[in-house]
């Protein structure tokens, strides 16, 4: 998603089309934070990313395991930050030894500041309808 850019998606396939046409574009040491009040969509939206990868894998939200690992054309580490309390928490999740070996799609990424990660906010609109915005474009170049 160039900068700046924003859709309204009407379900959640379609939430999960964006995700796919990203997930299309990553490459290893690549990093999207996802923002979103809870049931915005951020799992449907990294569904598609996976999807988008290449992964044939069940994406589940990884909220009491915080980090999922999903294979394919580019590795996708699919971390949660929901639970996480502190920094120290933070640090052991190993965030550049997951860029270095893939791309990496964090939910709740405002608790984290990376240098070149694209933003992306999901905002529900009520139904299925959701606002998907990106705030810069650095991942798919």
């Amino acid at each position: 998603m160039p900068e700046g850019t924003q859709q309204v998606t009407e379900s959640p396939a379609e939430t999960e089309r964006a995700g796919s046409l990203l997930g299309e574009r990553l490459r290893p040491g690549d990093v999207v934070l996802l923002t979103g009040e809870l049931g915005a969509g951020k799992t449907t939206f990294v569904r598609g990313v996976a999807r988008g990868t290449g992964s044939k894998a069940n994406v589940a939200s990884p909220t009491f395991q915080l980090v999922r690992i999903y294979p394919g054309r580019v590795q996708l580490a699919h971390v949660d930050l929901y639970r996480v309390e502190n920094l120290a928490e933070l640090r052991d999740l190993g965030l550049e030894e997951l860029a270095q070996n893939g791309a990496v799609v964090v939910e709740w990424g405002e608790r984290l500041d990376v240098d070149g990660a694209l933003h992306i906010a999901i905002e529900h609109l009520g139904g299925d309808r959701r606002l998907i915005r990106s705030a810069d474009d650095d991942p798919g170049h």
